[in-house]
């Protein structure tokens, strides 16, 4: 698979995350890319992806900024 392709795959998972009303909760960079949990605030549940392409990194930091500032 090409990295845009990941990179596409990468961010289609982050959305569908976020539209199902999930927020970024911690973000934890290693050599392998970035883990990053999410909770679900009224369901109470986690979910982890595992984001490897560096511009799926800098997308979901976007994300978490908007997050952050109440933007959608």
């Amino acid at each position: 698979m090409s990295e845009y392709q990941q990179f596409l795959n990468e961010r289609d998972r982050i959305d569908f995350l976020i539209q199902k009303g999930y927020r970024i909760q911690r973000v934890h960079e290693h050599l392998d890319g970035a883990t990053v949990e999410f909770l679900h605030p009224e369901k109470n549940v986690k979910e982890t992806l595992l984001i490897g392409t560096a511009n799926a990194r800098k997308y979901f930091s976007s994300m978490l900024i908007k997050q952050n500032l109440g933007i959608k």
